[in-house]
């Protein structure tokens, strides 16, 4: 199944409640979160007030995508703010497996994202422990940027490696109804769209452009 997961990074912060409202009634499933430290990625973002202050306007899955360069000390404060799934980076890690169960502890998922840089065989050893694997098709830190397509073979490596576990495969960076379907047709089942969708209201359009696109190409 393909869920769509606007980035309300992209949202008006002025008015992010109203948008958290408007992607779920345009048919979004998640809502991808992006905290940045200022560290990891040359940007900061929002601290889990924010989050917390949009957490009942909305029955969203709620991504937490960490772009941090110690992702502990925030797994905590973001799970309190409404978080149900975290996601960290592997390349600000040393024990991935000591993070995924501190993060499974707290009855939420995990999951490990990668940079377009990083091979995905950092991740095939712990795969199994995982609810989700993000594979970034930009360079983390901005929205707005150009689609990676390069970073697809990663996405058909972890599905030939993940052993009948179906867990989600995300992708983040450039995503539109055309990337859509180029993500879906590599395995693709969870889409970040950001710029893409908040670019235009009312918000429906986009969103069931994105899905068609990529439930088009998964299922050819």
């Amino acid at each position: 199944m393909i869920k769509i997961a606007p980035s309300i990074l992209a949202a008006d912060f002025g008015a992010l409640r109203e948008d958290v409202i408007a992607i779920e009634k345009a048919g979004a499933e998640w809502a991808h979160i992006d905290i940045m430290d200022g560290h990891f990625v040359p940007n900061l973002s929002m601290g889990p007030d924010i989050v917390k202050s949009i957490r009942d306007a909305s029955k969203l899955f709620f991504d937490c995508h960490l772009m941090v360069e110690d992702p502990k000390m925030f797994v905590e404060p973001f799970v309190k703010a409404g978080a149900e799934l975290i996601t960290f980076h592997a390349e600000c890690v040393e024990d991935m497996d000591e993070l995924i169960d501190y993060i499974h502890s707290f009855g939420v998922k995990a999951a490990v994202a990668i940079k377009p840089a990083t091979s995905e065989e950092v991740i095939l050893p712990i795969l199994h422990k995982l609810d989700m694997v993000l594979i970034m098709s930009v360079v983390p830190g901005f929205g707005g940027q150009k689609f990676m397509p390069e970073v697809l073979d990663k996405v058909r490596n972890i599905r030939k490696h993940e052993h009948g576990k179906d867990i989600d495969i995300q992708m983040d960076g450039g995503i539109n109804a055309e990337t859509a379907a180029l993500a879906a047709a590599a395995g693709v089942n969870v889409l970040v769209a950001g710029s893409a969708v908040f670019a235009k209201k009312p918000y429906t359009e986009t969103i069931r452009a994105i899905r068609e696109s990529a439930e088009k190409a998964a299922n050819a």
